[in-house]
């Protein structure tokens, strides 16, 4: 007798939710590399703008890693869009602080978020694109707010090249 596979009950919201996160990651990397940008160099500089905060806050707020966000910062930095400079407020801190060329390229760089975003949205039917939002903002705000610990860091399948 051959094992069968079991019958799913629910949809594949795992998948749902990963696809479509992953497809959206890529038009947004995509179209802010046309102004040599990534989407984490956009998210410092958006949160830096917003208030003074330390490296450390705003890699908190982008969901980085110590390393990534040096990494960054860095970039930033060498392309004259941010620099590192002591807290007005703790001298023992040091804030990201944006140039006047780096608050130019952030705005420009919203513009293009809320293209993607909006263009995202725009694929659906008027009726639910406010229905999905609702639903996902209860999502993040309740049930899935808080990851579970998980002592092994979970790893994306590898994609196979075609």
């Amino acid at each position: 007798m051959t094992a069968m596979a079991p019958g799913r009950t629910q949809p594949d919201l795992s998948f749902l939710l990963d696809h479509t996160g992953h497809v959206l990651r890529t038009r947004m990397a995509a179209a802010l590399a046309e102004i040599g940008l990534t989407a984490r160099m956009h998210c410092v500089l958006v949160h830096a703008l917003e208030e003074e905060r330390t490296q450390i806050q705003l890699a908190e707020l982008g969901d980085m890693d110590k390393t990534t966000m040096v990494v960054t910062v860095d970039a930033l930095e060498e392309a004259g869009l941010a620099e590192r400079r002591p807290s007005t407020t703790d001298r023992r801190a040091r804030i990201i602080a944006v140039t006047d060329e780096g608050a130019r390229v952030a705005e420009q760089s919203q513009k293009i978020v809320d293209g993607v975003h909006r263009d995202a949205l725009a694929s659906l039917p008027e009726d639910e694109r406010e229905v999905l939002l609702r639903a996902m903002n209860r999502l993040v705000a309740g049930h899935l707010a808080v990851p579970d610990a998980n002592p092994q860091p979970i790893r994306r399948a590898r994609q196979r090249a075609k």
